[in-house]
């Protein structure tokens, strides 16, 4: 039995447009980032999808799009599921920084390294790797079989936490992972086969 799974990132954030590590910080989405997961929904209502369940970090920019998504879908009750082993990867010292600002204190090709190295952390934060030791074990444990079984899921996350779930869902190395760029609102629907491999993968840019 075949499943679906669909990953959007959340709409744009404020801290996004001001060019900060956001990471664990707490900001709300900006007009653009209400309008872009609004929209997201109404392209999956635009492909009949329905779901059964849906999943979501414990940041309100990720829980927002959720609800934008399954309002849009006439689904605004749906039972969804809030769980910090989704949350975007933790940038540490780095949290709240601007991008440029941290660039000047620790060196252009440092904060290259934090940022698109697969297992190199900034200080006091998680590295890509560290963000998949969580969020694999809970795709595997809490979403995977709903998916396995047959239903449509979706998953409302952040840039390196799906990431980290599209690196073992097609099986993409390390280095090659930090270099996927994931636009935000931007609905990724996968198909997945019983032995719980990628039969299809559809993005709706």
């Amino acid at each position: 039995m075949s499943g679906t799974l669909v990953l959007v990132r959340h709409g744009q954030s404020e801290w996004n447009l001001k060019n900060l590590f956001t990471g664990w910080r707490d900001p709300g989405l900006t007009e653009q980032g209400h309008a872009e997961a609004k929209s997201a929904g109404e392209k999956l209502k635009a492909r009949g999808l329905k779901f059964d369940i849906a999943f979501t970090s414990a940041l309100s920019r990720a829980q927002t799009t959720c609800q934008h998504i399954l309002d849009a879908l006439g689904q605004s009750d749906l039972e969804t599921i809030r769980n910090a082993a989704l949350n975007e990867r933790d940038y540490g010292d780095l949290n709240g920084l601007n991008k440029d600002d941290a660039r000047a204190k620790w060196g252009e090709e440092q904060v290259h390294i934090w940022r698109r190295s697969y297992d190199t952390p900034p200080p006091g934060g998680e590295s890509l790797k560290d963000t998949g030791a969580r969020v694999w074990p809970y795709y595997m444990h809490d979403m995977q079989p709903h998916v396995l079984s047959g239903g449509t899921v979706l998953v409302a996350a952040h840039g390196n936490s799906l990431r980290a779930l599209i690196m073992a869902l097609e099986g993409i190395s390390g280095p090659d992972i930090v270099k996927l760029e994931l636009g935000t609102g931007v609905p990724i629907v996968y198909k997945l086969n019983a032995d719980s491999t990628v039969a299809s993968k559809d993005v709706l840019a």
